[in-house]
């Protein structure tokens, strides 16, 4: 079999460019899910257009929702909690977050659904929102997908409890479908330890969309008073934002992210904050930041990620071109994703000739002499975008099954591609 590869073009020059990242994946995913909830029609405005957004737009359809994603903006006919029982499964292709919420929805339904996906989804974990649903006596078939849910018309609501020890997307799924319960819900968080400010997105959206969401001492209290449909625009996402800022710190140079400030709920901007820590400079406007590596020495960090794992993928790249060793706590999370990627981040490290050890759910950095490879992008979106950062100082470099970025950005490589020209 022939292995497709890409080649990244090395850097002749530090970066200095402004990126404007395509729209969140979370915000779409999410804004998708409440406008199908909410009575009316909704506008989404500069949404992203990706796998993830349209795997879950195709599950919509399937539940009697008429959302368009072909015109600018897109938009939604929100049945105010009405739902079909679908005639055929629901694929979520490898959408995590699109499988959650689709459980919780199900749920409410007055009949069977089946939710399928493929690549790794059938290995991630379901049983967070699958307890919740079993709790409400709804009965569900296992803990991992291809899973049948067979609704009975509502779900009740009441006291939640949802165990987020292994993804704050449980609580997410929950929430989004909690103002369509026959109750209002006092949701009840159980082991969150991290990601928290993916909770605070979520409540942003569902906010917009007029529901009642309280924040309390051990989680939260929704109102069961439905959504109205809005027009929202999303922010650009920046979990992809992450790579252009790794990009300026690794060649010395200088980026401006367009679309995100400073009062942004995305916790993937965090790596900024860390970028400071290792010597850049960054300064925050209301819509955009700014990260400027140029004459600086990058300095080794010592950091907790739990709040923005993904975002530790590309930061663990950057500590390779720093001086001295570095280490990346709060990683546990990364082992249940598109692949394993606290193991997959460390062989590609090695690949490469860095040092990398894990060390429990921490992944210790050592600067060494570095050369290019043919990357193996474990057929997850995240590693092959962090690892190509590395490419952008180094020769000879390339990574293997470049499309997977179409999971999330699929013109991430043109974008590459348009940095090393200028």
């Amino acid at each position: 079999m022939t292995v497709v590869s890409r080649h990244v073009r090395r850097l002749e020059a530090p970066l200095d460019a402004s990126v404007r990242p395509p729209g969140s994946k979370s915000e779409t995913i999410r804004a998708l899910t409440v406008a199908a909830l909410a009575e009316g029609r909704s506008h989404l405005y500069q949404p992203l257009h990706a796998d993830d957004p349209a795997a879950m737009a195709g599950a919509l359809r399937s539940l009697g929702i008429d959302v368009i994603t072909d015109t600018e903006p897109w938009s939604v006919d929100g049945g105010g909690g009405r739902l079909t029982v679908p005639a055929t499964a629901l694929d979520v292709h490898e959408s995590g977050l699109s499988a959650r919420i689709l459980l919780a929805m199900a749920g409410s339904l007055d009949g069977v659904s089946r939710i399928v996906g493929r690549g790794r989804l059938p290995e991630r974990p379901m049983k967070g929102i699958v307890d919740v649903l079993r709790a409400q006596g709804v009965e569900v078939s296992g803990d991992h997908v291809p899973i049948e849910v067979s609704g009975r018309g509502h779900l009740w609501g009441g006291h939640i409890e949802v165990d987020c020890s292994e993804s704050s997307q449980f609580a997410t799924a929950v929430m989004l479908v909690a103002p369509i319960m026959h109750e209002p819900c006092l949701l009840e968080l159980v082991g969150l330890s991290g990601s928290a400010g993916y909770l605070d997105m979520t409540t942003s959206i569902m906010r917009k969309f007029g529901a009642r969401v309280e924040r309390t001492v051990t989680g939260y209290e929704i109102g069961n008073g439905g959504y109205v449909a809005t027009d929202v625009v999303i922010e650009p996402d920046a979990s992809a934002a992450v790579y252009p800022m790794a990009a300026a710190a690794v060649t010395g140079g200088r980026v401006e992210i367009e679309g995100l400030g400073e009062n942004s709920p995305q916790p993937d901007l965090r790596v900024a904050r860390v970028l400071e820590a290792m010597g850049c400079r960054v300064h925050w406007e209301d819509d955009r930041v700014t990260v400027d590596a140029r004459d600086v020495e990058l300095q080794g960090v010592d950091v907790d990620m739990s709040d923005a794992p993904d975002g530790s993928l590309a930061l663990a790249v950057v500590c390779l071109f720093a001086r001295g060793s570095s280490r990346i706590e709060g990683l546990g999370s990364l082992r249940h994703k598109e692949s394993d990627r606290l193991e997959a981040i460390s062989n590609e490290i090695h690949r490469i000739g860095g040092g990398a050890v894990i060390d429990g759910d921490a992944l210790v950095i050592e600067p060494t002499e570095l050369h290019g490879a043919v990357i193996d992008s474990h057929g997850d979106h995240r590693i092959a975008m962090a690892m190509a950062m590395a490419g952008t100082r180094l020769a000879d470099f390339s990574v293997s099954n470049p499309d997977v970025v179409n999971k999330t950005w699929p013109g991430f490589w043109d974008l590459l591609d348009s940095l090393a020209t200028g």
